[in-house]
């Protein structure tokens, strides 16, 4: 920890803080004092990036009276083949600072910028940071979707649109069994399938590393489960859910797609949605979707969920200036990557993630 900065009097002394989480015992308990937290704040998430691609935890946060008061968390990524950035938060899909914006005597976006000039940093980039970075332009958007899960699990029923619900009783008929668990087990059946869905849509699969992370310092601290369904005794979909207090996020999802006519990712999800519910969570968010991928977005919003709009920052260190970024959800890349063989595939994955973010 760093003191960046104080004011006030004793006992109302601000701080203004330079975290790296991993090594803060009290982070966690810190993170939970301020009740707009979400799971990606916490030392857990820190942990799965560090151990599984290496980037360094720089987290700017104040505080007052041993509250969390604002926060900006950012992993520094340090690569030869893409450069030195800062990123709020590489692999997540949208990270809201806490009150950066809102504070005239705290400007964190303006700390990081000064802190990645001496790192040599190419660009910040904030995700998600709805409108808190002053004079910011997007640099790109993705649809955005949240299901309030408060209103029981009757009325989320019915707001499933019609091809979902048809889907649903679809798996049903067919009996596909539901599971959920934490173990290493479930996590290496889920990446079994997470890699088949990948070489479909054209993209490597994440390291094996990173979901055995997710396995060991996510799931086994209770802040998550995988979901599955099973044809008699082989999974055919699975789902990766994370929670915080009363907040769960949809990460990831992936099925055979030989079972795809059984519509099992219906069943998978609405599992999931409904243990939430009746476990008392508020609300989930179902990811980021690119703005092309409408298939996507109508499978989400088939869920009666909410959609909003994502907004990517990109701020350029060298101009000075926000700059435009390219959605890499599709393109020719995708058709090279689909002509892989699996292992090819995940060797790629090993190879290049380390280097993006």
């Amino acid at each position: 920890m760093r003191e960046l900065g104080e004011s006030g009097s004793s006992p109302n002394l601000v701080h203004y803080l330079e975290v790296n989480p991993l090594e803060e015992p009290g982070w966690d308990a810190l993170v939970n004092t301020h009740p707009e937290t979400c799971f990606f704040h916490g030392s857990s998430w820190a942990r799965v990036l560090h151990d599984s691609y290496g980037h360094r935890p720089i987290y700017f946060c104040k505080t007052f009276a041993g509250r969390l008061k604002g926060l900006l968390p950012i992993m520094e990524i340090c690569s030869r083949l893409t450069g030195a950035r800062g990123v709020s938060l590489p692999f997540t899909d949208f990270c809201p600072p806490i009150n950066a914006g809102h504070e005239p005597d705290w400007n964190p976006y303006t700390l990081a910028i000064r802190h990645g000039k001496s790192r040599g940093w190419r660009y910040l980039e904030c995700r998600g940071c709805g409108g808190q970075w002053p004079g910011a332009s997007p640099s790109l958007s993705f649809y955005g979707h949240f299901i309030r899960l408060d209103e029981g699990e009757g009325r989320l029923f019915k707001n499933l649109k019609g091809p979902i619900r048809t889907g649903f009783r679809k798996a049903q008929a067919a009996k596909l069994r539901v599971e959920f668990n934490s173990d290493r087990e479930a996590v290496l059946r889920f990446y079994s399938l997470h890699c088949l869905t990948r070489r479909r849509h054209g993209l490597p699969p994440q390291p094996l590393r990173f979901f055995e992370n997710i396995a060991q310092h996510v799931l086994a601290r209770g802040q998550g489960v995988v979901v599955s369904a099973f044809m008699g005794e082989q999974a055919v979909a699975s789902a990766l859910f994370l929670h915080h207090e009363g907040e769960v996020f949809f990460k990831f999802g992936a099925s055979d797609y030989a079972f795809q006519s059984l519509r099992p990712n219906n069943l998978v999800m609405w599992e999931g949605i409904k243990r939430y519910a009746n476990e008392g969570f508020k609300v989930m968010h179902l990811g980021r979707t690119s703005c092309s991928n409408a298939g996507l977005r109508r499978f989400k919003r088939g869920f009666g969920a909410v959609e909003e709009v994502i907004h990517y920052y990109k701020y350029d260190l060298r101009k000075g200036a926000f700059v435009s970024a390219t959605d890499y959800a599709s393109g020719p890349a995708n058709h090279f990557f689909k002509l892989l063989s699996l292992p090819t595939l995940r060797l790629a994955g090993r190879l290049l993630y380390p280097h993006v973010s």
